[in-house]
């Protein structure tokens, strides 16, 4: 599945937050991440993120799309990360 995270986090938690999604995703934006993963590491990023935020006064969205191929992605300006580089 591909899986884009958008998340609005306390300034305290949010190295925190961006430095767990690093080991799944590619960082796109501030507080975006995308790429693909398997139920089961969907589930371990879900859980990873629910044991670093605080549910009260955090907020993270999980858009799931069965693969990347169903959408369209374009950029205007610079881009934060060249996801070609990514192993």
């Amino acid at each position: 599945m591909y899986v884009i995270i958008a998340y609005d986090v306390n300034v305290g938690r949010v190295n925190k937050v961006c430095q767990f999604l690093r080991k799944y995703l590619n960082w796109i934006q501030n507080s975006v991440f995308e790429g693909e993963l398997t139920q089961a590491e969907f589930e371990k990023v879900k859980i990873g993120i629910k044991e670093i935020i605080d549910e009260k006064e955090d907020s993270v969205a999980f858009y799931i799309l069965p693969h990347s191929g169903v959408f369209k992605k374009e950029f205007l300006g610079v881009r934060k990360e060249n996801i070609e580089n990514i192993f």
